[in-house]
């Protein structure tokens, strides 16, 4: 860790099940306010980005505060000249609602636990858990085959998330983030499959952590649970502190004031 949190560092994380607990329903996540008030210390000493799922303007409403970068839509949403292809993408996630609303209200897909999440440039396709959850999920992949273009379907916790293919993914997004603004080194903190772009991204700069284990994860660490983030948030700012402190006495004396 030493070589990660050092001046010039970026400090990111996925917003739902790493900062927030995951909620059935997303309108009602709210931000933990011990979470949110380590959030606002640590930006003291070090830029913090928010990379995740939720489009950028319902993330605004739920931070309580302003992070240096909110990146939406996995990746797609909020990086320099993001938005060349968002009407393109916007047109593909238009068809696809039709296309899986139609769907949902036929009889072999009608079901009142499965709703569409449609954040414009991406979609989240939500569903309950249920007794034969394996043979439901085979059913929602075999209907995104038939989406026009095919999407990339990432899977989530109850949820497929479909992407326009060559969309930005959050390893890409994070790596654009630390090129165009200069970040020596980044933390990066996720939860979900999602997540798993930065962490395949194996760059010696960048220090993964997933929340809980996961044997499959290409994540250098892992928090146990969620609520040990606050363990690992006041180990940051601790650090920083301490940089920016060491860097105040090591500054020469400017005797001619």
């Amino acid at each position: 860790m030493d070589k990660i949190v050092q001046s010039g560092m970026l400090c990111a994380f996925d917003f739902d099940g790493t900062l927030a607990p995951i909620e059935p329903h997303p309108e009602k996540v709210q931000l933990p306010y011990d979470i949110q008030q380590r959030l606002i210390t640590l930006s003291r000493y070090a830029p913090i980005a928010i990379i995740t799922g939720r489009a950028v303007q319902d993330m605004q409403k739920y931070m309580g505060f302003s992070p240096d970068f909110i990146i939406g839509n996995h990746g797609i949403e909020g990086l320099p000249d993001w938005n060349q292809h968002a009407e393109s993408y916007q047109m593909i996630c238009g068809a696809w609602v039709q296309k899986l609303s139609a769907a949902f209200q036929e009889s072999a897909m009608a079901d009142p636990g499965i709703w569409i999440e449609n954040k414009r440039y991406s979609l989240s396709v939500h569903y309950r858990p249920t007794p034969d959850i394996d043979h439901l999920e085979e059913k929602l992949k075999n209907l995104f085959t038939q989406l026009t273009p095919v999407p990339r379907v990432i899977s989530g916790k109850q949820v497929f998330n479909l992407l326009p293919h060559g969309a930005a993914d959050k390893g890409m997004a994070l790596a654009k983030l630390m090129s165009s603004y200069h970040f020596h080194s980044a933390i990066y903190v996720g939860d979900d499959v999602t997540d798993e772009d930065v962490f395949r991204l194996r760059r010696s700069d960048v220090l993964t952590v997933r929340v809980e284990n996961a044997v499959d994860s290409a994540a250098e660490f892992f928090l146990r649970q969620r609520h040990d983030i606050k363990h690992l948030l006041d180990e940051l700012i601790v650090r920083l502190r301490l940089l920016r402190k060491a860097h105040l006495v090591d500054q020469p004396v400017d005797l001619a004031r």
